[in-house]
């Protein structure tokens, strides 16, 4: 960052107006007194990379890559982080002095930071984590996981072929279940994460049976709206520890900024309440 040019930021999807993010950066902007701006874009995929090597030429710093460019941005990218390869994905982008563009990817620390917050006596190594989908949310929760600590992971998803082909590349820690076993492995569980978008406001409904969950389990949807899915609603009924999706994004966030910006910001009340307006 320079004294005479007020840095840019932003994040790329598409759609991207339904983004809390540019809230959420604009937050810490005004909170921290910095000068910056950050921007929603909606890029097609046949303009992508011609977009994003054009940014640092018009005073972009970097950039945030939502879906569904996160796959597509990481090769992009002259460089990348070990944990951005292992997703593969990215979903921050830095624009280096030297030109060069670096990938990174924040999501599994923000699902860990997320849980520390929301759970603070949660225990990684504890028990079996299950966690459902296996999609791209999927991979950076399975890589947090073990990176904190989690020896056995149950994954289960719709698709097993999906499910398989994430357990040959994160190895003997992941085993597979049948979805419609997916109910029945929930009680050999400490955590259990949905990372599909089962749940979300206009998405099929989560229709896992939940009779399995046990008081004290930590609970944890990627979905954050609506904010308390039905997910959440029945595994606190049921005595768990449940954190909402929210956190997540707000975690994820902090690197960027602080590499962007130049200040690590905190996630606490006031940012929730500016990301939900």
């Amino acid at each position: 960052m320079t004294d005479h040019k007020i840095p840019l930021a932003g994040v790329i999807g598409s759609p991207i107006a339904h983004s809390k993010s540019p809230a959420l950066h604009g937050h810490w902007l005004k909170t921290y007194g910095l000068k910056g701006a950050y921007i929603p874009m909606d890029v097609t995929d046949s303009n992508l990379e011609e977009v994003i090597r054009m940014l640092p030429k018009m005073g972009f710093v970097g950039v945030n890559i939502t879906i569904p460019h996160k796959v597509a941005a990481l090769w992009i990218a002259d460089q990348m982080t070990d944990r951005a390869t292992l997703i593969g994905a990215a979903n921050t982008l830095i624009f280096r002095r030297d030109g060069k563009i670096h990938a990174d990817n924040t999501d599994g620390y923000g699902f860990i930071a997320n849980l520390k917050q929301g759970a603070p006596g949660w225990q990684p190594a504890s028990g079996a984590a299950v966690v459902l989908g296996a999609g791209g949310a999927a991979r950076a929760v399975i890589a947090s996981l073990i990176e904190a600590g989690t020896t056995r992971i149950i994954l289960t998803n719709r698709t097993r072929l999906k499910a398989e082909g994430l357990k040959s590349e994160f190895g003997s820690k992941v085993e597979v279940v049948d979805w419609v076993q997916a109910g029945n492995v929930l009680e050999e569980a400490t955590t259990v994460i949905n990372t599909t978008s089962l749940g979300m406001t206009g998405a099929p409904e989560f229709r896992v049976p939940l009779d399995g969950l046990r008081p004290g389990t930590v609970v944890t949807d990627i979905v954050y709206t609506p904010l308390k899915t039905r997910l959440l609603q029945e595994a606190e009924q049921a005595g768990c520890i449940t954190v909402d999706g929210l956190g997540m994004l707000l975690h994820q966030a902090v690197p960027a900024f602080e590499r962007w910006f130049g200040v690590r910001p905190e996630v606490d009340v006031n940012t929730r309440s500016a990301v939900l307006g």
